[in-house]
């Protein structure tokens, strides 16, 4: 084992944005009409009306300022109004099938709810004779790749592969922190669920003797049987996402649309299959379009994990004549879905989703998120975590803004006689750490988190968010439940399709 100490990492802290300091537009609002409330009863010299519109200038402060769990009331709010006015004129349930609007050449367009209604899945050819699946984003004009990848892990290595690993990680995510990189997002998803045990046993079919005695046969079987329901697997996936308005250029000169686009995409994906490997990642293949779907409609159906499983495992047998492997992308989402206050119904599963609000305050060790894939029997997770890298010259914007807003912030405490928390002067030393990392060379990427539990039984499905918010603790997060936007945020954390990074809200 070696001597050498584990890589640890911080610095990471909530960006400050707003239409004016802390403060969203409805926000600035609200201090305004405090201030007007507060200030008409001096105007009038009137006691009466210092009775009615003080408290009320009250009222408006607390629902500007005060916060709940992350979110000021005015927020609330407006999550509330907008949740309850879907209810009631029914745009909280999606119902596919039958009804989806076709197109005019007749064709069925991929059908999914919410946020996710507006995506295509493109079909293109991936340089070596083979498909890959595209997502196209028309809202965002993005195109997006994902890839099923396996990592060896941190968690029983020595110290010096561990260190090495998270290295070779971080000079991935600092070689697209360039002025010229084309792609906006790096996401990375993984899934932890029960092992169907199918690839075991195609495998074992595939190697079995003809002349095997009977019997043997039958106790393997009885004994895979038993051995595959009670493992548990782990999916990752990772997706670029190309940006058409930073390779505008290379795609014209690749014919310009979507097939220039796709084509820019796959020859980026081409150039930096070394900077993958060198990750510590293996890609296990570029997904076609059917395996994008499959990975859509698993996360909708968990029901359906199986049946792909089984016609997978199938189609690696010779002779094989059933169906295609993976999803046809037009049946890739829900039969029918359901978004409540707390939690998203669809296809008779339950999902309740989180976003990780707080990452922990200290350095920590490159094995944190281990506890909220823990296996567990009676529910699936899902974790997506999602980057923007930040070219040199707006990292240094970003990072400048950061520090300016601190530091007025800072002034004007001390103006006002109040004293600074340990939390506040934290986060200035941080802003200073960052920009000399920054001037250093290091990267500088904004990044989410969210991860959502799902169960195919009701009854656990409160038991079932209990544990994730213990694993959660255990690892120095902190979680909030996404009160009112539970199907968009299934979209980010159950989808590997690089969702849920909003963009970057300047303050003035």
């Amino acid at each position: 084992m070696s001597s050498q100490e584990p890589v640890r990492y911080g610095g990471w802290q909530s960006e400050e944005s707003g239409w004016m300091g802390n403060l969203s537009g409805s926000g600035f609002l609200l201090m305004a009409l405090a201030v007007g409330s507060a200030l008409l009863p001096v105007y009038q010299r009137s006691l009466s009306a210092a009775t009615v519109f003080i408290p009320l200038a009250l009222v408006l402060l607390a629902l500007a300022f005060g916060r709940v769990q992350g979110l000021t009331a005015d927020e609330w709010i407006v999550l509330a109004v907008r949740h309850h006015i879907a209810v009631a004129t029914g745009r909280n349930r999606f119902i596919s099938g039958l009804w989806a609007p076709r197109t005019q050449a007749g064709e069925q367009p991929m059908d999914l709810p919410g946020t996710l209604a507006r995506l295509r899945i493109l079909d293109a050819s991936n340089g070596l004779g083979g498909k890959i699946g595209i997502v196209f984003d028309p809202h965002d004009r993005t195109y997006s790749a994902v890839a099923r990848v396996s990592f060896g892990g941190l968690a029983l290595v020595d110290t010096a592969t561990q260190n090495s690993r998270i290295a070779g990680w971080a000079a991935f995510l600092r070689a697209h922190c360039k002025e010229d990189s084309p792609f906006v997002r790096i996401a990375v998803h993984q899934r932890s669920l029960p092992d169907d045990g199918e690839a075991l046993r195609s495998w074992t079919l595939r190697h079995l003797s003809p002349t095997a005695p009977d019997a043997s046969v039958q106790v393997l079987g009885e004994l895979m049987l038993a051995a595959g329901p009670a493992a548990t697997v782990r999916e990752t996936y990772l997706t670029l996402t190309l940006a058409t308005q930073r390779a505008r250029l290379a795609i014209r000169g690749a014919g310009g649309g979507q097939r220039g686009a796709a084509a820019v995409l796959v020859r980026e994906l081409n150039a930096r299959a070394s900077v993958i490997s060198s990750a510590g990642l293996q890609v296990e293949e570029w997904l076609d379009q059917r395996g994008v779907a499959a990975t859509i409609r698993t996360a909708y159906d968990p029901d359906a994990q199986l049946m792909l499983a089984e016609r997978k495992a199938s189609a690696q047998i010779d002779g094989y004549q059933g169906a295609v492997p993976g999803v046809d992308p037009e049946l890739a989402g829900p039969a029918a879905a359901e978004t409540s206050a707390g939690s998203y119904a669809h296809d008779g599963a339950w999902t309740v989703s989180y976003q990780v609000r707080g990452l922990p305050h200290g350095e920590v060790y490159g094995t944190v998120l281990q506890p909220l894939l823990r296996p567990r029997p009676n529910a699936r997770r899902s974790l997506s975590i999602v980057y923007e890298p930040l070219g040199p010259t707006r990292a240094r914007r970003e990072l400048a803004r950061e520090k300016t807003k601190r530091q007025s912030a800072r002034q004007l405490r001390a103006k006002s006689g109040r004293s600074e928390s340990e939390d506040e002067r934290r986060e200035a030393i941080v802003a200073r750490q960052q920009d000399r990392a920054r001037a250093a060379g290091q990267g500088v990427v904004r990044l989410t988190a969210v991860i959502a539990v799902t169960v195919t039984d009701l009854a656990q499905l409160e038991t079932a968010c209990a544990e994730l918010q213990s694993d959660a603790s255990d690892a120095g997060l902190e979680l909030r439940r996404a009160w009112f936007t539970q199907d968009s945020v299934f979209a980010a954390a159950a989808l590997p399709l690089g969702q849920g990074l909003p963009e970057r809200r300047m303050a003035l």
